[in-house]
């Protein structure tokens, strides 16, 4: 599959780079972002996927985290796609900030008109890794994921539905339990109908329940000063507990004073990329 590349820029001895590319899955011309660290230079490295929240694209990790010093230190190849189709101009894509743009929630949807372009579960599951594979210097084998918000969502779902697929998962301010809180909802009636046992097989929290898979250490950080937490939005208990219920080992830090934004983020970050470093470069 042909790349375009929109953009290359020198950061920490590596390469931060665009491309854009006619996706299969989703039926229109997609943009992800790829970090090459100088390892990448001369040998295959482990391939780090970032899922965004809300509102953003592919720029929004790469620009505000800063993570470059710390994934080019641990020689990291790390994607960064955007969060939904672009260009479907379906009526109601751009109704709200929650549903549509900028809000694929990473669920292959069912309804009409969003079935033939919103999937994004199977975008970023399938053929995302085929395109990253083929195209850069990584090993197919050593792959993990994380997020934020929304993306965080995303990353908890696709590992816990693909067991031994990702080496490690790690979490910023996640929505944790979607068919309880009102994104959930608003989001998953229109993706994916009424039938709420649908809705099951996107929420972490009713997943993790039935794991069965290989061990799977979670970190998570929370701000505890998050309006959507304090909203009822993301409803991190929940995983936590099932998680206790199920003993899969979990590490939640709630970071006094903190919210929503890249702020907390770019706070915490090099603790994430080392968390997936470890388990990556074993």
């Amino acid at each position: 599959m042909a790349l375009t590349q929109i953009s290359s820029n020198k950061c920490f001895g590596g390469l931060q780079k665009v491309f854009e590319h006619d996706s299969v899955e989703l039926n229109c011309k997609m943009k992800f972002a790829v970090y090459l660290p100088p390892k990448a230079e001369s040998e295959k490295c482990p391939a780090l996927y970032c899922l965004s929240g809300l509102t953003c694209t592919e720029q929004n990790f790469i620009s505000k985290s800063g993570y470059h010093q710390a994934t080019s230190e641990h020689g990291l190849v790390v994607i960064a796609p955007d969060t939904s189709p672009c260009g479907y101009n379906s009526k109601g894509e751009d109704e709200s900030w929650d549903f549509g743009t900028g809000a694929g929630f990473y669920v292959d949807t069912t309804e009409d008109p969003w079935k033939t372009n919103y999937r994004m579960y199977s975008y970023v599951m399938e053929e995302l890794p085929q395109l990253i594979n083929a195209n850069f210097p990584v090993d197919p084998q050593r792959m993990s994921i994380f997020g934020h918000s929304m993306g965080d969502h995303g990353a908890l779902i696709c590992a816990l539905k693909n067991p031994g697929k990702y080496k490690s998962v790690s979490a910023f301010a996640p929505i944790c339990n979607p068919v309880l809180s009102p994104w959930g909802k608003k989001a998953f009636s229109g993706y994916l109908g009424t039938d709420q046992s649908k809705w099951k097989a996107y929420d972490a929290t009713r997943l993790v329940k039935s794991y069965p898979g290989s061990q799977l250490d979670i970190l998570i950080d929370q701000g505890k000063y998050d309006q959507f937490l304090l909203d009822g939005q993301l409803l991190p208990d929940n995983f936590i507990a099932a998680c206790t219920e199920k003993k899969i080992p979990i590490v939640f830090r709630l970071q006094e004073g903190y919210d929503h934004s890249y702020y907390f983020i770019a706070t915490f970050i090099t603790d994430h990329i080392r968390h997936h470093a470890e388990y990556l470069n074993a």
